[in-house]
């Protein structure tokens, strides 16, 4: 009889422990809960800060996005023009970078790396006034760059894809098929240089402002009630 009362009195020694235990843990659930709901409090409330931001200026970001949409769809029809605008934006841009940078540059001339300082804001001054005087030659010069954009993206896509084919699963025929277009698109800019100097710019940046647009109109739209 000795044997099944040991076995009892060691199996009583031991539910207070596993009771003992669970008890700890019910009470540690309710602490680590709270800690991760006071972790994500602030993302939660920047969410709601920028969604109530958003739903507060919402008329303005659907005017906005009804310019760019506009702008875009003349971008696309009249890319040529897009194209001669777009090299001026851009030459106003570096004119204007490489003019702040030379003031500061003489306004700090004892910090160490003034030359190279120096040198960068000439290079600025330098491209704006030769996409401002020369747009056309300008047009040619970017358009190589975007021929080179195009190759390195589509490039480094195909690696992408390639590399993780087996992590992607189904998704990485996705960007191979990206990657491939990247370069396609490349090479037909290339092939038809320089006549497509003239257009591809303007094309190219009457799509993105076409895709912005419709963007935030239908964010701004999304907006108009409360969260």
């Amino acid at each position: 009889m000795q044997g099944p009362l040991l076995c009892d009195t060691a199996a009583w020694n031991w539910f207070p422990s596993v009771y003992t235990a669970g008890a700890a843990a019910k009470q540690a659930a309710p602490a680590s809960m709270e800690r991760i709901m006071t972790m994500n409090q602030p993302s939660d409330e920047l969410g709601r800060a920028v969604a109530n931001a958003i739903h507060a200026h919402w008329v303005l970001f659907l005017i906005e996005g009804i310019i760019l949409l506009i702008l875009g769809v003349a971008a696309i029809v009249l890319p040529v023009v897009a194209t001669l605008a777009f090299t001026l934006v851009i030459g106003w841009l570096f004119l204007i970078s490489g003019g702040v940078g030379l003031v500061t540059t003489f306004w700090m001339r004892n910090a160490p790396g003034f030359w190279w300082a120096l040198l960068s804001a000439v290079i600025g001054i330098a491209a704006g006034i030769i996409l401002i005087r020369w747009p056309i030659s300008g047009t040619i010069s970017l358009t190589i760059v975007l021929i080179a954009f195009f190759v390195i993206e589509g490039v480094a896509t195909l690696m992408y894809a390639i590399e993780h084919r087996a992590q992607l699963s189904g998704r990485w025929g996705w960007m191979l098929t990206s990657g491939i277009i990247d370069l396609i698109l490349a090479a037909i800019i290339f092939a038809g240089l320089p006549g497509t100097a003239a257009w591809a710019l303007g094309l190219l940046v009457g799509i993105n402002m076409l895709f912005g647009g419709t963007a935030m109109i239908g964010m701004a739209l999304a907006a108009r009630h409360p969260a």
